[in-house]
């Protein structure tokens, strides 16, 4: 009894002194003292590259044709991905961008039913474009793809990670040409700077690893007092 709970007292002590070091400078990172300060950011800072946004299965799109009211319309795109409309017919718009979904409409309505059509597409809502976050995080689910959406931002979008997860075994699963792929991440690190915080792209797969060790620690904690009483009641 007396050898577990000194097991207990050196696994609370080494818990206690473990710390966050502070981040160095490296290629990825420019660490600025404190007496010096960041500077401001430039105004490309501010926001991030274009990615482009891709219709998909349920999504809601606004269509306008000008000056034929007619054609104008809000519709959602069925669950195969097309879309059907007057004087068009039925045009697969899965996988386009707003602008190639208007060209190809264009392209059906030029020379037969309109002269020179101009067509414009709104993307008004998606469902299509979502990340599913699972493991070790409060709130496990599936969040809306945005072009600055990184792996910092998702984890923050389900409400952080959980009391045991295990930082350092971040996993993201994505679908490349077919092609099932897998990334391993440590958070930590990226909270550190050491490295780059990764984008994260629509259908990706973010799942935050489990930490056996946090678990006994706190199976650990919650034992300390009944293991603690008798000891004391001997040395008494």
């Amino acid at each position: 009894m007396r050898k577990i709970l000194i097991a207990f007292i050196i696994a609370a002590s080494v818990a206690g002194c473990a710390g966050t070091p502070p981040p160095q400078s490296s290629a990825q990172l420019t660490v600025i003292p404190d007496s010096q300060g960041l500077p401001p950011p430039n105004r490309e800072d501010l926001t991030a590259a274009d990615r482009p946004a891709l219709i998909g299965p349920l999504d809601t799109i606004e269509v306008d044709v000008f000056n034929v009211p007619e054609l104008s319309r809000e519709m959602q795109v069925d669950a195969s991905g097309r879309i059907s409309m007057p004087l068009v017919g039925t045009i697969d718009a899965r996988g386009k961008t707003a602008g190639e979904l208007a060209h190809a409409i264009e392209d059906s309505l030029r020379g037969r039913y309109v002269r020179n059509p101009e067509v414009t597409i709104n993307i008004k809502s998606s469902v299509s474009q979502v990340v599913t976050v699972d493991g070790q995080v409060t709130e496990p689910g599936l969040y809306p793809v945005t072009n600055q959406m990184t792996l910092m931002r998702v984890i923050a979008s389900a409400k952080g990670v959980s009391e045991f997860a295990r930082l350092e075994q971040v996993v993201i699963l994505r679908d490349v040409n077919n092609q099932r792929m897998a990334g391993l991440y440590d958070l930590g690190a990226i909270r550190r700077g050491a490295y780059a915080d990764p984008p994260i792209y629509a259908n990706d797969v973010v799942i935050v690893g489990d930490s056996p060790a946090r678990r006994l620690f706190r199976d650990v904690v919650s034992l300390a007092p009944l293991i603690a009483a008798p000891l004391v009641a001997i040395l008494r």
